[in-house]
């Protein structure tokens, strides 16, 4: 089978992650980024800590060398190493927009898009800014720490997973397994990102809100409540749309699902664990960006698109309002970060009032 032509979009931490496996694959791979960090990794090159992936027997740690890929500075003048067979994309879904509108110029060169971005939003923004054929859903279940540009460590290993229906997806499904990615296909792309968004919407925004851990909001029985109460949401709003839950790479996204009808003492140490080792043991990714002062969230793109979603399928999703809501004013310096810290008590009291 012919090598790919692949063309990522930035050196973060799942295009490296990504990218640099299909690299060491035998893929060839262009990544665009900002002309300094270019520059950067045309001088070191990408590393990889791969070590937890048992599989990589030989050198599990280690760089790839800048002769292996090629970084340019701009989309144009990637796009001079043309053409591609797929690009990566797996920007935070409040970049997304900006990224598509500097896309749209170049609509016409640019390959079948790989959506890995979280929420369940942004292949829809994709076709509709560069065309239906542009967009192949797809979705990262393995947590990747982000050292630096282009220097990664693989966190939790899962996988990945993509549509199936896409003309491309044999062919990108056999050079992610080549590459040790663990890709999965799927029959029904809209359960695959609903599903993979269901996971992410664990004590996310409480956190950030309360700046309080996972640990910490699972160990008060009302936080655990409102979590339940806000998972239901979710559920009942992918019901409305007859969207199934389904198992992702290594991520038992219907567990999760079952585990919300369960009594609350039987059901919260499932949900424990899946709120911490999803995340590879870190803070959950609302509180990292809400705290790096960036004034963006992804709360808006993820509990705000059950909320949108609840709204055009006649769903109530008042827990869900109330986060979203709360944590863009938290975003936007509405409110002072100190507002709702460590006080639970005061976040239960503006739900109250709020539903």
């Amino acid at each position: 089978m012919a090598n790919l032509k692949i063309l990522s979009f930035g050196a973060g931490a799942i295009g490296t992650y990504i990218g640099g496996s299909l690299v060491s694959a035998g893929e060839q791979v262009v990544f665009v980024e900002q002309a300094a960090i270019a520059d950067e990794l045309r001088q070191r090159g990408l590393r990889l800590n791969l070590t937890i992936d048992k599989r990589r027997k030989t050198n599990p740690i280690f760089t790839i060398p800048p002769s292996a890929f090629v970084v340019a500075p701009s989309l144009e003048e990637a796009l001079r190493y043309g053409p591609f067979d797929v690009a990566l994309f797996a920007l935070k879904s409040f970049d997304t927009a900006s990224a598509l509108e500097g896309m749209k110029a170049f609509a016409e060169k640019l390959p079948p898009i790989l959506c890995l971005s979280n929420g369940v939003e942004n292949e829809s923004a994709i076709a509709n800014a560069l065309g239906a054929d542009k967009v192949i859903p797809g979705t990262v279940t393995s947590a990747v720490g982000r050292r630096g540009a282009g220097d990664i460590v693989l966190e939790k290993l899962r996988g990945i997973g993509m549509d199936a229906s896409h003309p491309l997806s044999d062919k990108l499904l056999a050079a992610a397994n080549s590459a040790y990615l663990n890709a999965q296909a799927f029959s029904n792309a809209a359960a695959m990102k609903w599903s993979k968004m269901l996971t992410n919407l664990i004590a996310n925004p409480t956190s950030a809100i309360l700046d309080m851990s996972a640990a910490e909001i699972f160990s008060d029985r009302k936080l655990y409540q409102l979590e339940i109460k806000m998972l239901r949401e979710c559920l009942a709003v992918m019901k409305a749309q007859k969207i199934p839950v389904v198992d992702l790479p290594a991520t038992p996204a219907r567990a999760l699902a079952f585990a919300t009808r369960l009594p609350l003492w039987m059901s919260k140490p499932f949900l424990a664990r899946a709120a911490g080792a999803g995340r590879g043991g870190k803070m959950p990714s609302f509180h990292i960006d809400l705290y790096s002062g960036r004034g963006k969230s992804e709360v808006e793109y993820l509990h705000g698109a059950v909320v949108r979603a609840g709204e055009k399928f006649g769903v109530a999703t008042p827990v869900n309002k109330v986060l979203t809501e709360t944590l863009m004013k938290l975003t936007n310096k509405e409110i002072p970060l100190e507002e709702f810290a460590h006080q639970p008590e005061k976040l239960l009291a503006l739900w109250r009032k709020f539903r």
